[in-house]
């Protein structure tokens, strides 16, 4: 559904959205989110260029969130890493198409309309409040501890 860049990207967001008190060195992003360190370093750079967080360097330094958890959504963190795409033209490029899809794309584009009306209106404020028994950085399955029988 999203790209392993937009997991992570909104991994790393969430991170900071329960640790508004200080800012998190990437190390501890890293860390918390199981994401590694250089794969999370051009994220963050992702981020900060969409303006969602902010990099402090020097002692006491870290990222922090420069909109509050209940302002941001998923979906302006989706489209700072990798955009949601949707389809204004035939993909095929057929010229008898043009803007007007044929029936599997419109529904493609309809799918995607779906989602990021559903990213765009879910903010990560209500993510990480969601009442839920799994916590919102949940470990990936190849993490989960399995019990010997």
């Amino acid at each position: 559904m999203i790209s392993q860049t937009a997991e992570y990207a909104l991994r790393a967001i969430a991170q900071l959205a329960m640790n508004v008190e200080e800012p998190q060195t990437s190390q501890q992003i890293a860390l918390a989110t199981h994401v590694p360190l250089p794969y999370l370093s051009k994220v963050l750079q992702a981020l900060g260029r969409a303006n969602l967080i902010h990099a402090q360097r020097g002692l006491h330094g870290g990222f922090s969130l420069l909109i509050p958890s209940d302002a941001l959504t998923v979906y302006e963190v989706v489209q700072a890493v990798d955009p949601i795409m949707r389809i204004k033209t035939c993909p095929l490029g057929l010229k008898s198409h043009g803007s007007n899809l044929c029936p599997l794309h419109r529904k493609l584009d309809d799918a995607a309309l779906l989602v990021e009306q559903s990213f765009q209106s879910t903010t990560i404020s209500q993510l990480l409040n969601e009442p839920s028994t799994s916590r919102p950085l949940c470990p990936f399955p190849s993490e989960i501890p399995t019990i010997a029988v």
